[in-house]
């Protein structure tokens, strides 16, 4: 069971001894699971003794919750310095991408799958890791209301919503990957999502032309509206003129003479 205020804390030595064992915790997490994850493995891939696990924490699970803590704290700073960066939907789905590859290649998404697994069999872990994906929730709201702004998107959609859907599908996605080791069609998910982000970068104003790919425009003058800018690109063309043929020429000639008046001195 999880044991609340029951841990030591930290001093001096101990700071050292308490980081070996999150360390090694988390190395179990990610390449054994949840249910390889006793006092005794933990200790001796930390290299200390079985009972600080117990000294320094009060229980195996309250060392991987430390554990997990330890991960998301890195990876959300991770994310936090990239988020600055984003501007576009597109730009967003490409910082989701990315997050999902990194946490495939880390081992993260294993550790996390680990752990929600692990509260089947240990009661009371079930809250302490909802507890510990809210926070991303609260990542994944703030990323969309960064990214939509004052953008005509952003009065269409409920940042809430769509962040508790962008996480429950994201874990899910993790699990999938872990279980079966193939990544691709998540990945492939995410090119969908850079085909529907470049429509939503339109919508929020955002086209991401660069000023030499769009239309040239020149200034023409309308009798009722003034000077007026047209772009080039669709203005059309005037149609040729027709060529000038023999024929027609004594056509022309031949109506001329048959309207003119007669002079005088014509038989």
């Amino acid at each position: 069971m999880v044991r609340s205020g029951s841990a030591s804390r930290p001093a001096g030595r101990s700071v050292d001894t308490r980081r070996a064992l999150i360390d090694a915790a988390v190395d179990v997490l990610r390449h054994e699971g949840f249910a390889a994850a006793t006092a005794r493995e933990i200790a001796t891939r930390s290299g200390c003794n079985q009972g600080l696990v117990f000294y320094h924490f009060g229980s195996v699970v309250n060392l991987l919750l430390a554990a997990l803590d330890q991960v998301s704290a890195e990876r959300r700073q991770r994310y936090d310095e990239a988020l600055t960066a984003v501007r576009r939907p597109s730009e967003l789905v490409e910082l989701a991408a990315r997050v999902f590859r990194e946490d495939l290649d880390t081992g993260d998404a294993a550790l996390l799958v680990e752990m929600i697994a692990g509260t089947a069999s240990t009661p009371g872990l079930g809250a302490q890791v909802k507890a510990r994906v809210e926070p991303w929730t609260q990542f994944a709201v703030a990323a969309l209301e960064q990214t939509l702004g004052e953008s005509p998107l952003a009065g269409m959609v409920a940042p809430g919503e769509i962040a508790h859907a962008v996480v429950a599908l994201y874990l899910g996605l993790e699990l999938l990957s872990h279980l079966d080791g193939d990544r691709a069609p998540a990945l492939a998910l995410f090119d969908r999502a850079r085909q529907l982000a470049a429509v939503a970068d339109l919508l929020a104003g955002a086209t991401g032309l660069p000023a030499a790919a769009r239309p040239t425009a020149e200034r023409t003058t309308s009798p009722t509206t003034g000077p007026s800018a047209v772009p080039k690109a669709v203005r059309p063309a005037a149609p040729p003129a027709a060529p000038k043929t023999a024929s027609s020429a004594a056509s022309r000639t031949d109506a001329a003479s048959r309207t003119s008046p007669k002079g005088k001195g014509t038989p």
